[in-house]
Order: structure tokens, then C-alpha cells, then sequence
């Protein structure tokens, strides 16, 4: 496990697009998830991680209720599941199923989505406004493997409220930490220290 920070992706940046499945083949887009969204939460997760095992259920709680109250929400998995055959689309289907997620949990086989969004770690959520700009990213909340604190996803959900209720930036934004995105051989991008 190496404990890697979010990149901290500039604020203002548009949402890249993108056309995954999801691991039952359906391909979703950026605009059949977002169109119309209050705000979108982009959530880069895998399976086998401790730091996302620690807040799935906590995470699949929130991003359903979210999307209750209009925010879209999607979470990728970007790892190099050929390698780590705990992230494999068939083991995302039963993890979206344990974890009760209600919404779309992609595969980034190409590992070209996380590119696009900078993604280096697992969990690193990404919070876009209704023009599809960002105006939060990184930690759900403080807590850590073994460091004792609850597991609220504070974080994240007052930046969405934040940026649904009041339509301004989150001043407070701490990176995320989590294990590193699990690049295939020769394919870590040159900003991924």
C-alpha cells in the first residue's frame, strides 16, 4: 500500500468527457450522467483498497442520497484489474451490489479517464458544478486506516452543499489520500510522482 495525495486538479476545470461501461458492458457517458445535475461527484474508487473499504458503505449511503436530491454521482475504477483481479469488472458488480450503490460504477480499462481528471489515488473525488466545472476535489473526510476518526464523509457533502446551495467554491479543501492508482506497465502519467 503506498499512501499517495490527491493532484489537487486546478478549480474551474471543465469535466473531462468520457464513455465507460460498466460491468455490464452498458457504456455511460458524461452527458447521460450529468445532464441536468444540480452538480456531479466523480469518485475515483477500486475494490481492494483499504482506504475505500474503509468509507464504501459510508460512500454508497451519501452518493444514493445525493443522487435523491439531484446531484449526479459516479464512481470509476481506473486500476489495472489484469493485475489486480480483486478490481475486475466482475468484482465491481458484486461490490456495487454489497455496497448497494444505486449509481453507475465504472471500468476505465484504458486508465484514460483518470488521466483526464488527474486522478492518483484511491479514494479521490472530484465535485463539479452545474456548468460542469470543478469547484471541489479531494477527501471525503478525515478518516484514515487506523487513525480512530469516524467515517461521516463530511467533507464531501458539505462541498456539494456548498456548491448546490450557495453556487460558490468551497474554501476549505484538503487532498484526499489513498492508495495509488494502479497503472499498468509504462502507463503512469509523467505527472504521477
Amino acid at each position: 500500500m503506498v499512501a499517495t495525495e490527491s493532484t489537487m486538479l486546478p478549480i474551474g476545470t471543465p469535466a473531462p468527457d468520457f464513455a465507460l461501461p460498466d460491468a455490464g458492458g452498458a457504456v455511460h457517458t458524461l452527458d447521460s450522467i450529468a445532464t441536468g445535475a444540480d452538480a456531479l461527484v466523480v469518485a475515483f474508487i477500486c475494490n481492494h483498497c483499504p482506504y475505500v473499504k474503509l468509507i464504501a458503505d459510508k460512500f454508497g449511503e451519501i452518493g444514493n442520497d445525493l443522487v435523491s436530491r439531484g446531484v449526479s454521482v459516479v464512481a470509476i475504477n481506473s486500476n489495472d484489474f489484469q493485475a489486480h483481479p480483486d478490481d475486475s469488472p466482475e468484482a465491481m458488480a458484486a461490490e456495487a451490489e454489497l455496497r448497494g450503490y444505486a449509481f453507475p460504477y465504472l471500468v476505465d480499462e484504458e486508465q484514460e479517464v483518470a488521466q483526464a481528471y488527474r486522478a492518483a489515488c484511491t479514494p479521490d473525488f472530484f465535485v463539479f458544478d452545474s456548468n460542469r466545472q470543478l469547484a471541489y476535489r479531494g477527501r471525503f473526510d478525515s478518516a484514515r486506516p487506523g487513525n480512530g476518526e469516524a467515517v461521516t464523509g463530511a467533507d464531501l457533502l458539505a462541498a456539494v452543499d456548498e456548491i448546490v446551495g450557495e453556487g460558490t467554491v468551497p474554501a476549505q479543501q484538503h487532498p484526499s489520500m489513498g492508495c495509488n492508482i494502479k497503472w499498468k506497465p509504462g502507463a503512469a502519467p509523467s505527472w504521477f510522482a
